[in-house]
């Protein structure tokens, strides 16, 4: 096991995908590969910097594939790996976690 890594799978969790973008990054990834500049239109409010950050951490973690098109202009796309698509099930509970927060904040609004 990796020294650096602590032995609490919550706490290795969030330092794999514990930032928004990344989440969000993953999110998009999960329909299928995309290019860096379609990734940063579907980022609201990323720069270019964030984006090649975390896009460089979850590639040097091992949760998505960076493939690099020799052509002018350079093609890069991006995809997830077998263990970006393993984060599948959490990002689904998040989902249908979200959905049920706003149906509750709705009906709270509607009582009031």
């Amino acid at each position: 096991m990796n020294k650096n890594l602590s032995f609490c799978p919550v706490e290795i969790t969030m330092g794999l995908i514990g930032d928004k973008w990344k989440v969000l990054i993953i999110r998009d990834l999960l329909s299928g590969t995309k290019r860096f500049g379609e990734l940063k239109k579907s980022l609201n409010g990323i720069t270019q910097k964030v984006l090649t950050n975390n896009l460089r951490q979850m590639e040097k973690s091992g949760l998505i594939n960076r493939k690099v098109y020799a052509e002018v202009p350079p093609k890069v796309e991006y995809s997830l790996t077998d263990t970006g698509w393993s984060l599948k099930p959490i990002l689904d509970s998040m989902v249908a976690w979200g959905n049920n927060y706003i149906k509750r904040e709705n009906n709270s609004a509607l009582n009031e």
